[in-house]
Parts: structure tokens; C-alpha cells; sequence
């Protein structure tokens, strides 16, 4: 299967985010969605860039810099973390299944 919206995701964050960890977890599948659907993801991105910024401002900066990507995504679930935060505690929340799946 290829991961093109995937792949998009990676590449807009790591030219413009400069991250030093980044996840990307396609989350389709718990989703009533076609097969191999790119509709639902997770993302964890660590980045010095949201040091000293607040989480609903980290989140306007990734939706800002995925632009008209977003256009394409039904949902994003985003954990953003700056360096310090994310080793001290790179808490991350396992989704839960869909309730229409």
C-alpha cells in the first residue's frame, strides 16, 4: 500500500518543523473507512520549535504548516512536544476504537 497523505505529512513537518521525533501512525483501520484508507491519523512530533509555546498554539502551528493537507485528513490526533517535555514524560494515549466501526 502506498502511503501517499503519509508520506505528505512526514515531509511538510520535517521541512518546516525541524523535528527531532517524529511519529505517524495511520489510525484508518479503527475506523469505518474503505481498506488501506489514509482518512485517520496519530501524530507525535518533538521539535524545540514548540518550546515555550502552548499546546493549543503547537496545534494551530502543525495545522498552519499542513495547510491544505488538512483538506484531505478526517482526523488528526497531535502530541506535540518540545525536547525537555518529551524526555522527561513522552506520554502518548492509545486511541480508541470507533464507535461506528
Amino acid at each position: 500500500m502506498e502511503k501517499i497523505i503519509e508520506n505528505k505529512i512526514k515531509n511538510i513537518i520535517n521541512d518546516n518543523l525541524s523535528p527531532i521525533v517524529l511519529n505517524i501512525v495511520n489510525e484508518s483501520f479503527m475506523h469505518n473507512v474503505p481498506p488501506n484508507s489514509e482518512s485517520h491519523f496519530k501524530i507525535v512530533v518533538v521539535s524545540d520549535i514548540f518550546k515555550d509555546i502552548s499546546n493549543v498554539k503547537r496545534h494551530q502551528l502543525i495545522y498552519e504548516t499542513l495547510d491544505s493537507l488538512m483538506n484531505e485528513i478526517h482526523a488528526l490526533s497531535i502530541y506535540a512536544f518540545d525536547k525537555n517535555e518529551y524526555d522527561k514524560n513522552p506520554v502518548v494515549i492509545d486511541s480508541p476504537n470507533c464507535a461506528n466501526k
